[in-house]
C-alpha cells in the first residue's frame, strides 16, 4: 500500500508515544530529500526519518545507518540553527491527509521562547519538508525551493507565507459521526474501494479495497463492520505481504492475504517500513550515488571487450601468417609471369602439390612491391603473436576485475560507494576529486552473519574489504568461500573445523553475494585460507587457490536474512 492518510494517522500515534517531550541531539541530511533527527526521549536515542523522496516518501523511526555528506546542505544548516536542542511538543496530522506538523519549542538568542513547526507533506513527487515560524506563518526554509513560476497556487521559498495544500471536502473517517458514515454508505450505488475513496478522506487504494471487501461480506451490518475495522486499526498488527507485488499494511488485510506467498508481522509500524523500504531505498540511493561509477565502469568494460575482440582477431590472423609468406615467395619466384596492373593472378603453389592459387594484388603496385607487402604482413603478424597472448591474458584479467566492480555496485549499500570510488581512483580509472580527506569517517565494515551453530561468518562487500578480510583478518586455519569463476564476495568462516551445516550456510551466503545470486545451482568453492595467495601485481580482490571443494547451492534471501547478525 501507499503511505496513505490512515497509515499516517497511526504513525502519528506511534511516534507521539515514543518521542513527545524528546530533545533533538543531532540533525542530519544524508541525502537530497531526506532528513534524520536524532531525538533523545525516555532515556534512548531515536532516529526519526523524514523523507520527501518522490517514490518512498514517509515518516518513521528507523534503525538504518546513514552516511553524511562532507559539506552539510544549506537546509540542514538552517534546521540546526532553529532546532538543535529543541523540545518536541506535539505531532499533528492535518485532518486525515498525508500532512504532518512537528511542533518544537526553543529559546532564541535573546532567551525568548519560540515555536517552530517542521511541516512534512507526503505527496509523491510533490513531497516536501519545510521549516515554519508558527507565530508569523512565514517559511524559514524548505528542502525543495519552488517558486511561483513552477506552482501558481503557492511558493515554497524562504520568507514566503506558508499556504497549506488544498483541503479535501471528503469526510475524515476517524472523526465522522455514525450518521454521516451511514448516509455516505447508503448513497453509494456500488460499494467499491474507489467509491469509498471519493467519499472519505485519506483512504489509499488497498485500505479502501479492504474496507469495501469487508462491508460487502455483511451488507446489512455496514456500521458494525465499519466500527470493527477502525477499532482494529487502534491496535495495529504491522504486516508485510508478498504476493505478485509487495504491500505493507497496518493490520491484516484479508483481501491481500488470499493470494499472498509470504506474510510477516512486525512489532511496530516503523520496523515494518524499515523492512519494506530498506532494500528499495538502498538500491535507489546506490543508483543515484553510483551512477557516475557505473557509467565509467560500463564504458571501460565495453572498451576492453572491443580490445579483446581485436586482439583475438589478431591471434586468429596470425594463424594465416604462413599463407602471406608463401604468397610473397610465389610472387617473387614467378615475377615474370605476373602481368602489370592486374588485381589478381593465379599461380601454381609448389607448397601445396602445385595446386592453382589465386593471389590478390594491388594494381597500382609492381609485382615486387606486392610481394614485399605480403612479406611485411607476414612479419607484422609474426611479431604480434609474440605479444598478443600476454595482451589477451591481461585484457581478460581486466574484464574480470571490472565485472567484479559491476557486481559489487549491484550489491553495495550507500556506505560502500565511496570505498569503491577510492579503489577506482587508486587503480587509475577515476581522477581524485581533491586531496581533502573525509572527517573521521566511519569505514564500511564487512557484513557479519552467525551460523545456526553460532559460528561467525564474515562477508566482504567490495574488493578492498575482500583483500582485508582474506589476506589480513582471516587466520590461516579459517575457511574461505567464493562463487566459482563468478564475480562475488569473499566469505570467511571463523573456524578451523566448521560443521557441515555452517559450511552449507556460508556457501549459500557466498552464492547470494555473487553475480548469480538469483540463479539455481551456483558453484561455490571452499578452501582453507592457507591455500590462498595473491599474485604480485594482481588487482584488488583477485586471489588464486588450490585444494578446493566445490558445492552447488541455490541461494534463498530469507535464509540469508535469518543468519544476519
Amino acid at each position: 500500500m501507499s503511505f496513505d492518510g490512515v497509515f499516517t494517522h497511526l504513525m502519528v500515534k506511534e511516534l507521539s508515544e515514543e518521542l513527545i517531550h524528546g530533545r533533538i541531539n543531532k540533525i542530519q541530511q544524508p541525502y537530497e530529500n531526506e532528513i534524520v533527527l536524532i531525538i533523545r526521549s525516555k532515556g534512548k536515542n531515536h532516529k526519526l526519518l523524514l523523507s520527501a523522496h518522490p517514490s518512498y516518501a514517509r515518516v518513521q523511526r528507523t534503525t538504518m545507518n546513514y552516511l553524511n555528506p562532507e559539506t552539510p546542505p544549506n537546509f540542514v544548516m538552517m534546521l540546526r540553527k532553529y532546532l538543535d536542542g529543541a523540545i518536541l511538543e506535539q505531532i499533528d496530522q492535518v485532518d486525515n491527509d498525508r500532512v504532518l506538523h512537528f511542533t518544537f519549542k526553543k529559546r532564541d538568542e535573546l532567551g525568548d521562547l519560540q515555536q517552530i513547526v517542521l511541516v512534512v507533506e507526503l505527496m509523491g513527487r510533490h513531497s516536501t519538508v519545510l521549516l515554519l515560524n508558527k507565530d508569523t506563518g512565514k517559511i524559514l526554509d524548505a528542502i525543495k525551493h519552488i517558486g511561483s513560476a513552477h506552482n501558481t497556487y503557492r511558493s515554497l521559498l524562504p520568507g514566503a507565507e506558508y499556504i497549506a495544500p488544498p483541503k479535501q471536502t471528503t469526510l475524515n473517517p476517524f472523526t465522522a459521526s455514525d450518521t454521516q458514515v451511514f448516509e455516505k454508505l447508503s448513497t453509494l450505488a456500488e460499494l467499491t474501494g474507489k467509491a469509498l475513496q471519493q467519499q472519505f478522506q485519506g483512504l489509499g487504494k488497498d485500505t479502501a479495497d479492504e474496507l469495501a471487501d469487508r462491508l460487502n461480506q455483511k451488507p446489512n451490518e455496514k456500521l458494525p463492520v465499519w466500527h470493527d475495522f477502525f477499532k482494529e486499526l487502534q491496535q495495529p498488527t504491522p504486516t508485510y505481504v508478498k504476493a505478485q507485488k509487495e504491500f505493507f499494511t497496518p493490520i491484516h488485510y484479508q483481501s491481500l492475504e488470499i493470494t499472498a506467498d509470504e506474510i510477516t508481522t512486525y512489532p511496530s509500524l516503523s520496523a515494518l517500513l524499515d523492512a519494506f523500504y530498506h532494500e528499495k531505498a538502498e538500491r535507489d540511493r546506490v543508483k543515484q550515488q553510483g551512477s557516475e561509477l557505473l557509467k565509467k565502469v560500463e564504458n571501460e568494460y565495453k572498451r576492453n571487450q572491443l580490445k579483446l575482440k581485436k586482439r583475438q582477431q589478431t591471434l586468429a590472423d596470425s594463424e594465416n601468417a604462413e599463407e602471406f609468406r608463401q604468397k610473397g615467395e610465389l610472387l617473387t619466384t614467378f615475377m615474370a609471369q605476373v602481368p602489370r596492373g592486374v588485381s589478381s593472378v593465379e599461380l601454381n603453389n609448389y607448397y601445396d602439390e602445385n595446386r592453382p592459387l589465386v593471389i590478390k594484388l594491388d594494381p597500382a603496385l609492381t609485382t615486387n612491391q606486392n610481394a614485399q607487402k605480403y612479406f611485411q604482413r607476414y612479419q607484422k603478424l609474426r611479431n604480434a603473436v609474440k605479444l598478443v597472448g600476454e595482451q589477451i591474458r591481461e585484457t581478460k584479467e581486466e574484464l574480470a576485475y571490472l565485472e567484479s566492480i559491476l557486481s559489487q555496485l549491484e550489491l553495495a549499500g550507500p556506505m560502500d560507494i565511496h570505498l569503491i570510488r577510492e579503489e577506482l581512483v587508486e587503480q587509475g580509472y577515476l581522477k581524485n576529486r581533491g586531496t581533502k580527506k573525509r572527517k573521521t569517517e566511519k569505514k564500511s565494515q564487512p557484513e557479519t552473519f552467525i551460523s545456526s551453530d553460532g559460528t561467525d561468518i564474515l562477508v566482504g562487500k567490495n574488493n578492498l574489504q575482500n583483500d582485508q578480510l582474506t589476506l589480513r583478518t582471516a587466520r590461516k586455519t579459517d575457511y574461505w568461500l567464493h562463487a566459482k569463476d563468478i564475480p562475488g564476495s569473499h566469505v570467511i568462516i571463523r573456524s578451523s573445523d566448521p560443521s557441515e551445516a555452517t559450511i552449507l550456510e556460508a556457501a549459500e551466503i557466498a552464492a547470494y553475494y555473487s553475480k548469480y545470486r538469483h540463479s539455481a545451482q551456483v558453484p561455490v568453492d571452499l578452501v582453507q585460507v592457507k591455500h590462498i595467495r595473491k599474485p604480485n601485481g594482481a588487482k584488488p580482490g583477485y586471489v588464486i587457490y588450490e585444494n578446493q571443494t566445490t558445492y552447488y547451492i541455490t541461494p534463498h534471501e530469507e535464509n540469508i536474512l535469518k543468519l544476519k547478525k
